[in-house]
């Protein structure tokens, strides 16, 4: 089984020698694997923030090597780099998506760390946080991979939406390596199109049967019976059970309920334990020309608005389980968990 070049984040986010970041643009992909070379954290920032990157926990480990470029560029100058200056690149790049929690929480950590060993070049430091980052990452991918499989059936076909992360490329590999025949439907997740362009390309590549559909015809599906589950992911989950994912996860979890689909959420690592509540959960309004363009071209009319927010926060009780690490969890007793 091939691995899809999504599956691991130091395929496509990596540094080159000591002082550039190399992003593949996943706006370019799968057409072409363009390479964006970012030198300073504005640089990595602006990236960010143009969806260069996608994915919680992807964002942040390149938000963290934004601030890694900070500390090399502040040593250049000064020596080692007194913490306010790294505190004002880390808001800068904490500023950049917030509504995930993840990014904010690494980027503390990095501080942190940095704080507790003046001794060391802050970017040794910072560096290695982000190697252990990583690796832990994967292992958090591949655990909550497993634990999904199990709920899979042989012959089930499983909607996606948006890119829901390593955790279901590794969800449908394990499937697929224990002899379940599982097929994906993906919705095409507007207007950036990240489940056509990552999620769908993704699974094709690792043999995976994989169909796409515009956003509209998800509910379709689901009265004729084609879907049997569906799955997404979580950028933040709050500890009453509600999770905050790319925007049209709400629709899909209503339409499940109503037509009794099981409606389960991958969230890794669990939830944010600083954020009680879903309501307390910020929600990202992008540029509404993202929704008024499409690649570049208008539309519709001139005269006419827009309004994107780029993500929703699903109910707990719309949920079936919650997928973590540690096994699958009822969404009111995520908290505890």
């Amino acid at each position: 089984m091939n691995e899809p070049l999504l599956m691991h984040l130091e395929n496509n986010v990596y540094l080159e020698e000591e002082d550039a970041l190399i992003i593949i643009d996943r706006r370019k992909l799968p057409r072409s694997e363009a390479e964006v070379y970012c030198t300073d954290y504005v640089e990595v920032a602006r990236a960010i923030e143009q969806m260069m990157v996608q994915g919680a926990g992807d964002i942040a480990i390149t938000a963290g090597y934004g601030l890694y470029l900070a500390a090399r560029e502040l040593e250049r100058q000064s020596g080692n780099p007194p913490i306010a200056g790294l505190k004002q690149a880390a808001d800068r790049l904490c500023a950049t998506r917030p509504t995930g929690f993840h990014l904010a929480l690494l980027l503390g950590k990095l501080l942190e760390r940095v704080r507790k060993h003046p001794d060391r070049r802050a970017s040794e430091v910072i560096l290695a946080v982000l190697k252990k980052s990583l690796s832990r990452q994967r292992e958090i991918s591949q655990a909550t991979g497993r634990q999904a499989e199990t709920l899979l059936a042989p012959g089930d076909t499983v909607l996606t939406h948006c890119f829901a992360g390593a955790g279901l490329l590794y969800m449908f590999k394990y499937a697929k390596e224990n002899g379940k025949d599982i097929r994906a439907i993906c919705t095409e997740t507007r207007p950036y199109l990240q489940g056509a362009r990552l999620t769908a390309w993704s699974l094709s590549e690792m043999g995976i049967d994989t169909t796409l559909i515009t956003d509209n015809m998800a509910a379709y599906c689901m009265s004729k019976g084609i879907i049997q589950k569906v799955f997404a992911a979580a950028d933040r989950i709050a500890m009453d059970g509600a999770v905050a994912n790319k925007v049209g996860t709400l629709q899909l979890a209503i339409c499940a309920r109503h037509l009794g689909i099981p409606f389960y959420i991958l969230g890794y690592g669990g939830p944010d334990r600083r954020t009680l509540r879903g309501n307390e959960i910020p929600i990202e309004e992008r540029d509404p020309r993202e929704v008024l363009e499409f690649q570049g071209t208008p539309i519709t009319g001139d005269r006419v608005k827009a309004y994107y927010p780029a993500f929703d926060v699903t109910p707990p009780e719309l949920i079936t389980g919650i997928v973590t690490v540690s096994g699958v969890h009822k969404p009111l007793e995520i908290g505890s968990s």
